[in-house]
């Protein structure tokens, strides 16, 4: 267990490997930090945004204060390099599931492929995966899925920003590569397996890596193998990201130190002006709070204000 390290605010990026879950990596993070995991001393640590086991790439990790930013930082678009297998379906709509049906994907030329693309660009309607993690009548979807289960689930509308075609190997098996732009909640196995159906050879997810989950990218992110080494030598802060560069996604207004001292508290301040949610600064450029314009005033939803800012 790594040495407890007090005071970490902020948010880490992981390149998340093959074969763990997003839980697993915060798992790791919070043994790296060390300290209870219960209790008053204990760092929370949570992540923004779930990817797959079998999927890799960019996973924001907040700690401390900067979970309660979760909601924020998860909703921001993500980027991914996808790699779809046409002519199989499989239960789990990826490569990990058994596959349920073959047909010959010869038909399908880099043209075909293309316009089924297209079709998916925009504002689309999505069923969830039965091994998605959203809960349904209190439990998780995947946990029903590993009984053989099969439950109702209601289409979720999603924005695909834009797909772009990188290389595509035709074949009774035809494979392609592709990169995806798409807004917070988009499930790519699902547009996999929803374009070849479209294509009519059926299809399945044959691997996916993160790019890009809003501000944050591969260029950003560290391993566990970093992560575990920076905790151990004291040294994890050096690769947090403080939580107002977490909200770099999001408009922001600087307040004074009178202004400071209110938002710290939980009072409201005039109104922003602006949609959405806000991020709060003060003249050092640290985030104190999260509000949203509402009755003609700037109410917060959040408090990170520092604790010398209640003073």
């Amino acid at each position: 267990m790594g040495t407890q390290q007090r005071g970490l605010d902020g948010v880490i990026v992981v390149d998340k490997p093959a074969g763990m879950t997003s839980h697993d990596v915060v798992a790791a993070v919070r043994r790296a930090v060390g300290g209870p995991r219960r209790g008053p001393a204990a760092t929370k640590v949570g992540h923004a945004g779930t990817l797959d086991p079998d999927a890799t790439g960019v996973l924001v990790v907040c700690l401390g204060r900067a979970t309660r930013l979760v909601p924020y930082v998860q909703a921001s678009a993500k980027t991914y390099d996808a790699r779809l297998r046409l002519g199989a379906t499989t239960d789990t709509l990826d490569a990990s599931g058994s596959v349920l049906e073959r047909r010959d994907a010869s038909v399908v030329d880099e043209a075909a492929l293309c316009e089924a693309f297209k079709v998916f660009v925009g504002e689309i309607r999505q069923i969830p995966p039965m091994v998605s993690a959203i809960k349904v009548g209190g439990e998780r979807l995947h946990a029903k899925a590993r009984r053989g289960e099969q439950v109702a689930r209601d289409a979720r509308t999603v924005t695909i920003h834009d797909i772009v075609l990188e290389d595509f190997e035709p074949g009774p098996s035809a494979e392609a590569a592709f990169l995806v732009r798409c807004s917070a909640g988009t499930y790519i196995r699902t547009l996999a397996a929803d374009v070849g159906e479209r294509l009519g050879v059926g299809a399945h997810l044959a691997a996916l890596r993160r790019l890009g989950s809003g501000r944050f990218s591969l260029d950003d992110a560290v391993d566990l193998d970093k992560v575990a080494g920076l905790a151990s030598a004291g040294r994890l802060a050096e690769a947090l990201v403080t939580p107002a560069e977490a909200m770099a996604d999001y408009p922001a207004v600087v307040v004074d130190e009178s202004q400071a001292r209110s938002i710290a508290h939980g009072r409201p301040l005039p109104a922003t002006g602006q949609p959405g949610p806000v991020a709060v600064l003060d003249g050092q450029r640290r985030l104190l709070a999260v509000v949203h314009d509402d009755d003609g005033m700037a109410r917060p939803t959040v408090v990170l204000a520092p604790a010398g800012a209640r003073e």
